[in-house]
């Protein structure tokens, strides 16, 4: 079936495009990611919705369609919670700490997956870091749950846990410009059988806005902050707000607000946001040789206490 209802709906520019509702959307992601499509239809969708945005109905639709088709990844005892995290950007200027966010929940006893692309021309990818920790991508459930089980954080490639999302990804190399995918990408859900909270993070405060909303709507367990360069780790030099809501209900207690005034200190980083130098700054930090940034410390005790709520046999119950 032709999508082209779809992108007549959605085409019409920022004032003229109609929003799909959810099963719309869910329907035109689905053939989107089954490459039911030409790559005409395939360009334009692209940047039909760069053009107009997404929707919360849109999102919901987009969402249900890209956890259908991820690898299904069972969680190693319903007790315990699982943390998501998303890396989707990758590091240009500051090091990509998400590693050492993934590394420290793993010491306090989380069991932590991070995904994304294996590679980026013109960033250093968090899969970059783990390799050099000696940690190198999963390509099977196994692998992760031996992670797991050995409290090590596992990193999956979008390529084996989602290779329909990893296709439509590449788009951008061939179009120049980010597509609903990478919104997406931020979202998924591929575990299953114990409490997920996800890690997931903005740079616009509209779109960070729409994640609320969506939170609000799916009943989500999710922890949505300012990224640092698009990436789900508080910023190291200055702790960003950070939002948590479990079941869809926004959780202060798990929450913070921004940093403000003038900092009084900066932290220290590794000289080089190269992946060989922030793996050996983050052994050094998981050695106990050096102190975590604060912020990023925050960012762990936040969640902790939020995955401690989620595991707490009344909140499996509601």
């Amino acid at each position: 079936m032709s999508i082209a209802q779809y992108i007549k709906e959605i085409g019409r520019g920022p004032e003229g495009s109609r929003p799909l509702d959810a099963a719309q959307a869910s329907d035109l992601f689905g053939q989107v990611l089954d490459g039911r499509v030409s790559d005409l239809e395939l360009g334009a969708f692209a940047l039909a919705m760069r053009m107009k945005g997404e929707t919360v109905d849109e999102l919901v639709g987009f969402c249900q369609a890209l956890d259908a088709r991820a690898l299904p990844i069972p969680a190693l005892a319903p007790e315990r919670p699982v943390v998501v995290i998303p890396s989707i950007n990758g590091a240009r200027k500051l090091p990509n700490l998400v590693p050492l966010l993934a590394m420290r929940l793993a010491q306090e006893g989380a069991a932590v997956l991070v995904h994304g692309p294996r590679a980026d021309p013109a960033r250093v990818t968090s899969c970059e870091v783990f390799q050099a920790l000696g940690l190198p991508p999963c390509d099977s459930v196994a692998a992760v749950h031996e992670r797991w089980a050995r409290h090590e954080p596992a990193y999956m490639a979008t390529d084996v846990l989602h290779p329909a999302l990893q296709r439509l990804l590449d788009v951008r190399r061939v179009v120049g410009v980010r597509n609903s995918g990478h919104t997406v990408a931020k979202l998924l859900q591929p575990v299953h059988g114990a409490p997920v909270l996800r890690v997931t993070s903005y740079t616009h405060p509209e779109f960070g806005a729409l994640m609320s909303a969506l939170a609000e709507r799916t009943a989500a367990d999710i922890m949505v902050l300012r990224g640092t360069e698009g990436e789900a780790v508080a910023d190291p030099r200055r702790c960003p707000k950070m939002d948590t809501w479990l079941g869809g209900r926004p959780m202060p207690e798990y929450s913070c607000p921004a940093q403000e005034g003038v900092l009084a200190e900066l932290p220290i980083l590794p000289r080089s946001n190269e992946a060989a130098a922030t793996a050996t700054y983050v052994q050094s930090v998981v050695a106990g040789a050096q102190p975590a940034p604060a912020p990023l410390e925050q960012q762990v005790a936040l969640l902790m206490a939020a995955l401690n709520r989620l595991s707490a046999p009344q909140a499996r119950r509601a």
